[in-house]
């Protein structure tokens, strides 16, 4: 059992009891439970397919935890996609995935919101691009979820997945077993809807709009070590990223509705980059940068100077994400000459969610 201090400000001193549980248990339903379902198991296989994200910021750190989902944030979708394909059974559920526990878990999610008796086979195939800030929990348990619903005669919308993934996000551990984890929503909304999507507290969906149309995305990896040192990580993120949020909050908020959404609205892309080169700086993404080391900012700035219009560091990095009008061959040269590695080339996917 493991427990922790998380301080936000002077007055916000959170103990958090980080104990794993079993599957099937802490389910929130959110009130979907009092609905009333018609259930018609559909035959034959049902099909999703979902982008994956990058996320770009948390608006406030001090708005979520393990058990309260929330914090805001930004983040926008992009062409690579997770595949869930799902049969309905009369009792038995398999699952043919590498993290059979998270899947087995948001099972019972839904067995427990619809009422359904039965069970499920289920195959999923990811974009397998490990460790790089793309989000594959989150687009595997949105994937799996609408392909369950579709499979029972979708009494669930798009929308309900959505809030019942981020009010039921976890991760594994290695006894199989599943521990809350820290979800912003960003995640399943820019996936769910396609483009970029703005967040507010507790999942609301402020704003989402097309973005980057035709522009290319690079994911870049800077050749920087990451200390990697269990609860002193948390701690570095959690505490000092909280004080920070505490202190820039106000500024970030008011940038998103003031500067950030009418430059969405103008697709106007070098804008949208300016302003996530100032939240680089500020709050929460400060914190996150700095774990990774200070030698980022020198990555990020020195790709700034080559007139690329976005760059900003995916998720708790160290990957950054790149969005320009730039072509391959020209980014190739920008990133064999400051030493850095492309790992993925692709765009904005502006659909979100496709049932096939």
């Amino acid at each position: 059992m493991t427990k922790m201090m998380i301080r936000g400000g002077d007055l916000d001193l959170v103990e958090y009891d980080f104990s794993p549980f079993s599957i099937g248990e802490n389910i929130k339903t959110c009130g979907m439970d009092e609905r009333t379902y018609k259930i018609e198991p559909k035959p034959g296989k049902h099909t999703v397919k979902v982008p994956a994200r990058v996320h770009l910021c948390v608006l406030d750190m001090n708005r979520f935890s393990p058990s309260r989902p929330g914090g805001g944030g930004l983040g926008f979708a992009i062409q690579l996609y997770t595949t869930a394909v799902v049969e309905c059974t009369e009792k038995e559920t398999t699952v043919e995935y590498s993290r059979v526990p998270i899947i087995m878990h948001f099972v019972e999610v839904i067995k427990k919101v619809t009422g359904y008796k039965g069970g499920f086979k289920i195959c999923i195939h990811d974009h397998e691009k490990e460790h790089v800030g793309l989000g594959s929990t989150g687009a595997a348990l949105t994937a799996v979820g609408n392909a369950m619903s579709a499979a029972l005669g979708s009494p669930l919308s798009v929308e309900d997945i959505r809030i019942l993934v981020g009010y039921n996000y976890v991760e594994e551990t290695t006894d199989g077993r599943i521990i809350g984890g820290f979800e912003t929503g960003v995640g399943p909304a820019a996936i769910t809807y396609g483009g970029m999507s703005v967040m507010g507290d507790e999942l609301s969906l402020v704003h989402n709009s097309k973005f980057a149309e035709g522009r290319n995305v690079y994911i870049l990896i800077p050749p920087v070590t990451v200390s990697a040192a269990g609860e002193s990580e948390f701690n570095v993120l959690m505490n000092r990223a909280r004080v920070l949020d505490y202190r820039d909050r106000e500024l970030k908020a008011y940038m998103v509705m003031m500067d950030l959404i009418p430059a969405l609205k103008r697709d106007d892309l070098r804008k949208i980059g300016n302003i996530i080169w100032e939240f680089d700086f500020r709050g929460s993404k400060r914190a996150e940068v700095e774990h990774n080391s200070f030698s980022i900012y020198k990555y990020m700035s020195m790709i700034r100077e080559e007139g690329i219009e976005f760059v900003g560091m995916s998720s708790v990095g160290p990957s950054i994400a790149v969005i320009t009008e730039k072509s391959p061959a020209e980014m190739k040269q920008i990133t064999e000459k400051l030493g850095l590695e492309t790992a993925i080339e692709t765009k904005v996917d502006n659909k979100g969610i496709c049932f096939l």
